[in-house]
């Protein structure tokens, strides 16, 4: 019986430290679980319950008799064996780290794990023969190494360089760049070509990434560039690079200052470079960022009546092509071409070394071609825009109405010396455009032309 009272006693102690740790529990879910009801509902069920066992425990131990002790203890032990106390969990649901109230993301992860992702597109590769530059424009083509269906567009990239063959780390250009080209080639217009190459490179794009850039390819697109030059201008012509405008106070006040420096000014530009036989620097020689500063009152100016500037440089060959716009109040001016010794008081078109056609809007409104002081009235209308052809080596210059590429006048010589554009303003102004490749129009028409027309044969001679 003893030993009984004494498993009893620890069955007992263990059911009271039991309902210390339940209320020490219960008292933590009512300052932190406020909320979880069914679970602080279930404890104090469970307390209530071991309470009433744990008083009819204690009644227990005052029973005398053997027999009815042992049925007692043996009651006690069963329910405290299956006291509802035994078989809660201790721990509250809503735990410090919250893990109940993470996010379900399994849904996503399937979602995910069913992505078919794209592959990076392979580089296309440019073809240099299916590449065209004409027009001032160039049209590049480039396909894919192999059929690749998920390609959504193209990016081009493209920038001018002075360099042949392989791009340059440290080029003097950043690229420029045209997205979302659906198609396999590009056409780039409007280009004015002031640089002897221009770069290119493309790349692939799906929806996703985009691919790594072709090998770069190099096309030529050289033109004649050229601006005027001020040194040689009259002292009445307001010169800036590609304009000139008629300036009637130009002169004033400026004559003893052009005399004090004629000299000076002469030594000065002949002590720059050794002179080319035409007497100007060649394209092939001198580029925009190296010609000297301009100075005015140089012995190239000129004087007079001969309202005239010249381009900076000279044509010794090939064939070139630039185009000339006269202000709409423009009273009078000449576009054409001269030998370098063309004097000060001389006009264009008034001596055997120069050629031009002529728009007078003053009094009388002519248009006429002029070569030697011989003149050849024009029965065309004046263009908005005229087109200047240089044929070097074939001897012509030809003009052009610049919008319609209507043949508006030809010359036939011979030139026997480097020429350079020349350009006569009274009351007005003139802008140009250089940079410019021969229009494919003027090119057919040369073909298709003998150079020259039967009116024109008065003018055209051979100059020595």
């Amino acid at each position: 019986m003893d030993s009984q009272k004494e498993a009893l006693q620890r069955i007992i102690s263990t059911l009271a430290n039991k309902n210390d740790e339940i209320q020490n529990f219960i008292d933590t879910l009512n300052q932190t679980l406020k909320g979880v009801q069914s679970q602080l509902s279930q404890c104090n069920n469970a307390l209530e319950n071991s309470e009433e066992l744990l008083e009819f425990a204690t009644r227990s131990l005052d029973i005398k008799e053997s027999e009815e002790f042992s049925k007692a203890a043996r009651q006690i032990k069963d329910r405290v064996t299956m006291a509802s106390a035994f078989r809660l969990s201790l721990r509250p649901k809503v735990s410090d780290n919250m893990t109940h109230l993470m996010v379900d993301f399994s849904q996503e992860r399937k979602m995910l794990q069913a992505l078919k992702f794209l592959p990076v597109p392979k580089a296309p590769e440019i073809d240099p023969v299916e590449c065209l530059v004409a027009d001032n424009a160039v049209t590049v083509a480039w396909r894919m190494p192999e059929e690749d269906r998920k390609i959504d567009h193209f990016i081009l990239e493209y920038r001018k360089t002075n360099f042949d063959g392989l791009p340059r780390v440290k080029d003097e250009r950043c690229w420029e760049l045209v997205d979302h080209i659906k198609g396999t080639e590009h056409t780039l217009s409007g280009l004015k070509f002031d640089s002897k190459y221009m770069n290119f490179r493309v790349r692939a794009c799906n929806k996703a990434v985009a691919g790594e850039y072709s090998d770069p390819v190099t096309l030529e697109t050289k033109a004649l560039n050229f601006v005027l030059d001020n040194s040689s201008s009259h002292v009445n012509l307001r010169v800036e690079d590609s304009c000139v405008e008629w300036d009637p106070t130009g002169g004033k006040g400026q004559e003893s200052k052009i005399k004090g420096k004629e000299n000076k000014s002469s030594i000065h530009v002949t002590s720059l470079k050794k002179p080319t036989r035409s007497g100007t620097p060649s394209p092939k020689r001198t580029s925009v960022g190296s010609r000297p500063p301009a100075v005015r009152g140089s012995r190239d100016r000129f004087t007079g009546e001969s309202y005239t500037v010249l381009g900076d440089t000279a044509i010794e060959s090939g064939q070139h092509y630039w185009e000339v716009k006269a202000q709409k109040d423009c009273k009078s001016y000449s576009v054409g071409v001269a030998y370098k010794t063309l004097g000060k008081f001389d006009q264009l078109g008034k001596t055997n070394t120069s050629w031009c056609v002529h728009v007078n809007n003053w009094l009388q409104n002519t248009f006429a071609a002029k070569h030697n002081n011989k003149v050849k009235a024009l029965d065309v209308a004046v263009p908005e825009k005229m087109g200047v052809f240089c044929d070097f080596d074939g001897g012509q210059l030809s003009f052009y109405d610049a919008n319609s590429k209507q043949l508006l006048y030809s010359f036939k010589t011979k030139f026997t010396q480097p020429v350079l554009p020349g350009f006569m303003v009274w009351c007005g102004g003139l802008s140009l455009s250089t940079g410019m490749q021969v229009p494919s129009a003027v090119r057919t028409l040369q073909k298709s032309e003998n150079g020259m027309t039967g009116s024109a044969s008065s003018l055209n001679n051979v100059t020595q």
